[in-house]
């Protein structure tokens, strides 16, 4: 009996230890090649963004794209553009920074990509600056190498 249990004991620091290693690699290193593309495409993205070129983000998008908003329910490609140009035509103007430590990328099996973390949106509003903080992810597909986001839930608004 006291062998069983034995051996039912380690077969479970067995399982556990494998089950915590493939937990760690689901998460992408910073320093892969996936993890970089990512953060080299969100930055790209979001520097169209605060320039304000609203023909080049369309370019990050799928034609299919869900976004999905806490906030404003879910939202297809041509309203959430159609939301972009109302920002872009404020008298002020809205930056978006990433919260660079807060960003995780997931693989997804012969799709492409979670891209998840945090980001600010600020702007001066009656000369005070304003800036929130939000959580958001980000489905990227890539199709032969040309990468886009199909899906976005942007929450914690």
């Amino acid at each position: 009996m006291k062998r069983t249990i034995v051996i039912f004991i380690c077969l479970s620091f067995c399982f556990c230890s494998f089950a915590q290693n493939n937990n760690e690699k689901k998460v992408t290193d910073k320093e892969s090649v996936l993890y970089k593309k990512i953060a080299q495409l969100d930055s790209a993205l979001f520097s169209a963004y605060n320039s304000k070129n609203l023909n080049l983000m369309k370019t990050y998008f799928t034609d299919d794209l869900e976004w999905y908003q806490d906030n404003g329910g879910l939202i297809d490609f041509e309203k959430v553009f159609a939301n972009f140009q109302s920002i872009f035509n404020r008298e002020y103007t809205l930056t978006r920074s990433l919260i660079k430590e807060s960003l995780e990328v997931h693989p997804i099996e012969g799709y492409g990509a979670i891209e998840a973390g945090s980001h600010q949106f600020s702007h001066i509003e009656n000369g005070k600056l304003e800036v929130g903080t939000f959580k958001f992810m980000m489905i990227w597909k890539n199709e032969k190498g040309n990468w886009k986001i199909s899906r976005v839930i942007s929450y914690d608004h």
